[in-house]
């Protein structure tokens, strides 16, 4: 658990309690937020790890976490799946940067991945979850795996923004038909929410490549899917937008 609190005109650690393979590295003021790394120090998930995460932005405080490099989700054994859950509060006034590097999913993995988001009603959010499916440059297919992932972000207790997907068993073939993906090896969804996203919308479609697209949801939520041939591709995409949408502030960790 990490908690940031808004504290003489910065925002500063207010709570960090954590145990396990999960730890949070280095959280220290950085501009105006509170930046944490997320590390898994077991080096990967796999069958039957459980992790969990949450955290607060308090009143006014801005939180920035990423992680310290890609996630991995390696096979499991038959029977087994790992759960990741992570749960974020973000307080009036408050706003989060949540911006993990990519999770690569590797053939005869079982994932089930949730992310919670509570926004106050005049709180902020740039949200990044880029996903991998088997290293290209490796020559790795996803010929059976099972992954489960569930974004779901309230705003002061109500719905604003829900979005789930499941892929199970030959997921290459899958995202190779047409309609589905065209073969891409890399997505990333990204959502903004923000006074100015209506604002930000023309300028984050000229950036984004074909295999892309933008809505604008609602005056103040802007979401975008990204499919990209392989995690490099993806990032050529996400690293100018993300500098972008975060004031420059991406962290440091992206650019390694």
């Amino acid at each position: 658990m990490v908690s940031a609190i808004a504290l003489r005109g910065r925002s500063t650690l207010s709570d960090l309690r954590q145990s396990g393979a999960m730890k949070l590295l280095f959280p220290r003021p950085d501009g105006e937020a509170l930046q944490a790394i997320v590390i898994n120090s077991a080096g990967g998930i796999t069958g039957g790890d459980v992790f969990a995460l949450n955290a607060y932005a308090e009143k006014n405080a801005m939180l920035s976490l990423t992680t310290q490099a890609a996630e991995r989700a390696y096979r499991a054994q038959p029977g087994q799946v790992a759960s990741v859950r992570n749960s974020v509060t973000v307080e009036p006034g408050g706003t989060l940067h949540w911006l993990p590097q990519e999770t690569i999913l590797y053939d005869g993995c079982a994932l089930r991945r949730s992310l919670f988001v509570d926004l106050a009603h005049d709180a902020s959010l740039l949200l990044v979850e880029p996903l991998v499916f088997g290293r290209a440059a490796m020559g790795e297919a996803l010929h059976d795996a099972n992954f489960r992932d569930r974004i779901e972000i309230t705003r002061a207790g109500q719905p604003l923004f829900l979005d789930a997907m499941t892929l199970h068993g030959d997921v290459t073939k899958h995202l190779a038909t047409t309609h589905v993906a065209a073969g891409a090896g890399a997505l990333a969804t990204l959502i903004y929410v923000a006074p100015d996203a209506e604002a930000r919308l023309a300028r984050l479609r000229a950036a984004l490549p074909e295999s892309a697209g933008a809505s604008l949801i609602g005056p103040d939520l802007l979401v975008a899917r990204i499919l990209a041939h392989d995690s490099f591709d993806l990032r050529q995409s996400l690293v100018p937008i993300l500098r972008d949408l975060s004031g420059d502030t991406l962290p440091r960790s992206w650019m390694t």
